[in-house]
C-alpha cells in the first residue's frame, strides 16, 4: 500500500502563493506517475497536474497553466505543487494522487490513478 500525506494548504489573498507537498510512505513511489486534482465546493473533482516518473513530462489543466508548476523529488519521496498568482476560482480541496507502482506514464483522469491523499484545503480570497 502507498500512504500519501498533503500539506501547505491555507488562506491565501488573490494573487498570492502556496505551495503543496504530498509525501508519499509504503511502496515504490519513483517510478509512478503522479498527480494533483482539486475539488471546488459543490463541484466534481478535477485534474489539475500530472508529472512522469522520471520528473521530465508533465501536463496542465489550462485553468492553471503558465500559474502552476509541479514537480517531484523521488529522493524525498514527494511531490510538490507550487501555485502562483492564486485567483479566488482556486478555492478547492486539493488531493495528491499516485498510479501504481511501474505505470509512470502521466494521466489526466482521476480514474488510472489508484492512491489518493486525504485532501488539504486551499482558500483564496478576493
Amino acid at each position: 500500500q502507498v500512504q500519501l500525506d498533503e500539506s501547505g494548504g491555507g488562506l491565501v489573498q488573490a494573487g498570492g502563493s502556496l505551495r503543496l507537498s504530498c509525501a508519499a510512505s509504503g511502496r515504490t513511489f519513483s517510478r509512478a506517475a503522479m498527480g494533483w486534482f482539486r475539488q471546488p465546493p459543490g463541484k466534481e473533482r478535477e485534474f489539475v497536474a500530472t508529472i512522469n516518473w522520471s520528473g521530465d513530462i508533465t501536463r496542465y489543466a489550462d485553468s492553471v497553466k503558465g500559474r502552476f508548476t509541479i514537480s517531484r523529488d523521488n529522493a524525498k519521496s514527494t511531490v510538490y505543487l507550487q501555485m502562483n498568482t492564486l485567483k479566488a476560482e482556486d478555492t478547492a480541496v486539493y488531493y495528491c494522487a499516485t498510479r501504481r507502482p511501474l505505470l509512470g506514464s502521466i494521466a489526466t483522469t482521476h480514474d488510472a490513478y489508484d492512491y489518493w491523499g486525504q485532501g488539504t484545503q486551499v482558500t483564496v480570497s478576493s
